[in-house]
């Protein structure tokens, strides 16, 4: 049976494409309420590692809708960022699938090329909440909540690039995502 594609302009997207993005955007929501630790206004959680392994791993497209899906984990978790958290994670998971690619064709060193990329879209996602709360909660609890962001998105970083690692040697097909 052949794969069905919708192409978006430039933008060529399988249906096993959207299928694994969705999965990814449950998968991110569940791993998000599962493992979580209350912080004042937030919560520190292991979501991150779920979206960078799927943008990692699959690119842009599906590093958006899987950064998206954990705004289903702050419907619950805490209503107030479910906007921002939407916003903020989609844009990180595009740009860390979107900066794989580029730096993949320039660099030949996926390590590398990995780090690079989440460590920009982690940026975006820490300035990202650092503006919302400045604007939500005031400036002291922006820079406390940036702090813990900034070690979520370490952790994210030095978690989901062995899984990209170990899952490329299992699936190397998966390889023509990010090149």
């Amino acid at each position: 049976m052949r794969n069905s594609v919708v192409t978006v302009e430039k933008w060529r997207i399988s249906s096993f494409q959207l299928a694994v993005a969705a999965l990814f955007a449950a998968l991110v929501a569940v791993v998000t309420l599962s493992v979580h630790f209350p912080l004042a206004n937030g919560y520190f959680n292991f979501g991150e590692v779920v979206i960078y392994s799927a943008a990692l791993l699959l690119g842009p497209f599906v590093g958006l809708v899987a950064g998206a899906g954990a705004a289903i984990a702050d419907v619950v978790l805490s209503p107030g960022y479910a906007l921002a958290t939407f916003i903020i994670k989609a844009v990180e998971g595009f740009l860390v699938g979107y900066l794989i690619r580029g730096l993949n064709r320039k660099i030949k060193n996926l390590t590398l090329c990995a780090s690079v990329a989440v460590l920009i879209g982690g940026c975006e996602m820490v300035v990202g909440y650092f503006v919302y709360d400045l604007f939500v909660f005031g400036y002291f609890f922006a820079l406390y909540a940036a702090l813990f962001n900034i070690v979520q998105m370490l952790t994210g970083l030095i978690i989901a690039i062995p899984i990209m690692h170990a899952v490329l040697r299992v699936f190397p097909q998966l390889r023509h995502y990010i090149q």
